[in-house]
């Protein structure tokens, strides 16, 4: 069976537009059951002056413990050195959000909030698929595990998933894993990025309405129109950081040989001062040379006078001094 590939927003987006299937696709990775899911409506954004649906898909759920929170799902197909600041931006944002929040017994409770981070490209160090970021309370004094949830430590962090979907495999390890399936670009059958191929009695039961409601997404005429535009936007993403890289590295280059051309005139300015303190040395030595000459010339005539001096002397005397 031939299905959209939900990698793109628009495929991914027309996936989770069915509630149920919302809510399974959730349960399944967080691990628990979702019986309550609120989807907030897609937002449209314009980039570089094309228009594509951005996925900004953001839920509030209730689980069967009847716990509240509120989910964000973002998908990245290729990686940009401005995706870990964008991320932030939107954590921020709805950290912020003033509606992020449940009214209990008339007072306002800020929903604790989960990520779920789709990612078309690996990470540098951990080859795991699917990574789960939990937290845990501890006893700082005793290293004990805390079991109760403070609603002031829930309200400021929260967990996270993280798929690579480069890294998921052929073998199914588990329940998250067999879902994921779909998204394996392994499945690619040929040239065409739009398209995977699954075969139905490979799936689980429970996950075959997912890849029906793919199957039918290859059909609708809007949904393959975004996926085209999706490609041409992320071309030109591409475009504009290869020409950013390429103007760094120029800009980098440049100042690296302006510190060259500063280091060799240094160089240069050191040898200069080398040379001409050698040369000073070499004439002081030939100043001290001169002056040891003149000083042995001045010890010569004093003793030359000093003879003389003697002589006078024995002759006034009367004394002969070959005597």
């Amino acid at each position: 069976m031939r299905i959209a590939n939900p990698i793109y927003d628009s495929v991914f987006k027309y996936l989770l537009e069915d509630n149920q299937l919302a809510k399974l696709i959730i349960s399944t990775i967080l691990g628990e059951e979702i019986i309550e899911l609120d989807c907030r409506p897609q937002e449209q954004i314009a980039v570089h002056s094309l228009t594509v649906y951005r996925l900004d898909f953001a839920a509030t759920i209730k689980n069967a413990a009847g716990e509240y929170r509120k989910v964000l799902i973002e998908i990245q197909k290729a990686k940009f050195e401005t995706d870990i600041m964008r991320f932030r931006r939107y954590l921020g944002t709805q950290y912020a959000d003033v509606n992020n929040v449940r009214i209990e017994q008339g007072n306002k409770q800020a929903l604790p909030l989960v990520t779920i981070y789709f990612l078309g490209h690996p990470l540098n160090y951990i080859t795991a698929p699917v990574i789960r970021v939990g937290r845990e309370y501890y006893d700082l004094t005793t290293n004990e595990s805390i079991a109760e949830r403070e609603p002031f430590i829930e309200s400021l962090t929260h967990d996270s998933y993280i798929i690579q979907i480069p890294r998921l495999r052929q073998d199914h390890r588990s329940e998250v894993e067999e879902l994921l399936q779909v998204f394996n670009q392994d499945k690619i059958p040929g040239v065409n990025k739009h398209i995977l191929e699954i075969q139905e009695d490979e799936v689980a039961e429970r996950y075959r309405p997912i890849i029906r409601r793919l199957h039918r997404a290859i059909a609708e005429r809007p949904v393959i129109d975004a996926m085209d535009v999706e490609d041409e936007v992320l071309e030109e993403l591409q475009k504009l950081e290869r020409k950013a890289d390429q103007e760094r590295i120029e800009k980098e280059r440049a100042l690296a040989d302006k510190e060259l051309a500063l280091i060799e005139k240094e160089q240069a300015l050191a040898e200069k001062d080398r040379e001409r303190i050698e040369k000073e040395f070499v004439l002081a030595e030939k100043e001290r040379i001169l002056a040891q000459q003149q000083r042995e010339c001045v010890e010569k005539e004093q003793a030359l006078a000093e003879q003389q001096r003697l002589l006078a002397l024995l002759k006034n005397a009367g004394i002969d001094p070959n005597q």
